[in-house]
């Protein structure tokens, strides 16, 4: 379960670049909750999602995960309980080591490395079916270092590596975008695969409308720091790219006249 509650960040507070990038922002997940977030560019997307990792901190409100109040934790004492796969490829992984020793580090997420990081036999053949149900063939490239992987395939590592360790929260920033259309469509059908079988609690940013109508129960748009449309369950099965666009267009309109006003 996430709970963020009034959460407000300023950048460049006080100068002529001053911008409000999150304005009073609520939201909670239920657990198992799979939430599709899309809008404009500079609505807050990716800023909110870094709020609740703990990239930078925040100038007001709260955050919760699964009971534990993370609002003023450090981001690498956070990330025991977020498993989280980045918009660009070359994030998330070591490129200059193998396959099966990412996964071996990924296995101890929340735990103290040690000096052997290496991995075990028997975690090999777990690694060894996890990554066959990827089927890209990975199964049989364990001892090959993830740099020399298509995009596609360091994703779907990434994403493997995000959740082996079962998170409290998984986060995933436009983690597609990066991709051509076919590998995209691979990685998001994997993605659906994992975070369905194991439930997982999940924020999925998205610029494509169709990929957040498409997947997960529920949908959040953003625009100008704020929630403006929050739909689940069979309202969200019914919607349509243009009621999307209509409901955003009434939010965005709606928004605006509020902020002339504050």
């Amino acid at each position: 379960m996430l709970i963020a509650k009034n959460i407000h960040k300023t950048f460049f507070p006080g100068s002529v670049n001053e911008k409000k990038a999150l304005r009073g922002v609520d939201l909670t997940l239920e657990d198992g909750d799979f939430a599709t977030v899309i809008g404009s560019n500079g609505a807050g997307k990716s800023t909110f999602l870094n709020a609740v990792a703990g990239v930078f901190p925040i100038d007001q409100g709260s955050i919760e995960i699964d009971g534990v109040d993370v609002t003023k934790m450090p981001e690498h004492e956070r990330a025991k309980y977020i498993g989280r796969v980045f918009q660009d490829p070359m994030k998330g992984t070591a490129a200059n080591m193998m396959i099966e020793e990412n996964l071996a580090m990924a296995s101890r997420r929340g735990r103290s490395q040690g000096l052997s990081w290496s991995s075990k036999p028997e975690m090999n053949i777990k690694f060894k079916a996890l990554l066959a149900e990827l089927d890209l063939g990975l199964e049989e490239r364990m001892s090959t270092h993830v740099g020399l992987l298509s995009g596609g395939q360091r994703q779907a590592v990434t994403l493997l590596m995000a959740t082996l360790v079962r998170p409290h929260l998984l986060l995933l920033d436009e983690h597609t975008a990066a991709l051509d259309p076919k590998t995209a469509e691979k990685v998001l059908a994997i993605t659906d695969k994992i975070v369905t079988t194991h439930q997982l609690t999940t924020l999925m940013i998205t610029h494509n409308m169709r990929d957040a109508l498409r997947f997960g129960n529920r949908l959040i748009m953003m625009h100008a720091g704020r929630i403006v449309v929050d739909v689940k369950g069979e309202e969200k099965k019914h919607l349509t790219v243009p009621d999307l666009l209509a409901l955003f267009e009434k939010a965005a309109g709606m928004v605006s006249d509020a902020m002339m006003l504050s």
